[in-house]
């Protein structure tokens, strides 16, 4: 199981320095085109076969367009054990700094 968190409350935690990891997990093309600072590329189709490269001690904001695919992402890293929380709205609703 996961828990959801609103992109202001990703905003709140950006702006205080206290979000450990965001995980964007659309395409690639899809990240280029602009993305939360910081954030790394991790596509929900290759998170399975990833997972080696994402720290179990952190807890992750998952991101992608809409909120579904990282809900999808959240589910699987759920069930290996990780902390990690679905931005809901994904991108779509994402009103903070974007990095190209």
């Amino acid at each position: 199981m996961f828990e959801e968190i609103s992109p202001y409350e990703v905003e709140l935690l950006l702006a205080q320095d206290k979000a450990d990891s965001i995980i964007d997990v659309r395409e690639a093309d899809e990240f280029e085109s602009g993305h939360i600072p910081g954030a790394v590329n991790i596509s929900v189709n290759v998170i399975q076969s990833s997972i080696n490269q994402i720290d179990k001690g952190n807890e992750h904001i998952i991101v992608c367009h809409s909120g579904g695919r990282s809900g999808v992402a959240c589910t699987i890293l759920a069930s290996y054990g990780y902390n990690v929380k679905n931005m809901t709205g994904g991108m779509l609703e994402w009103t903070g700094e974007i990095e190209y």
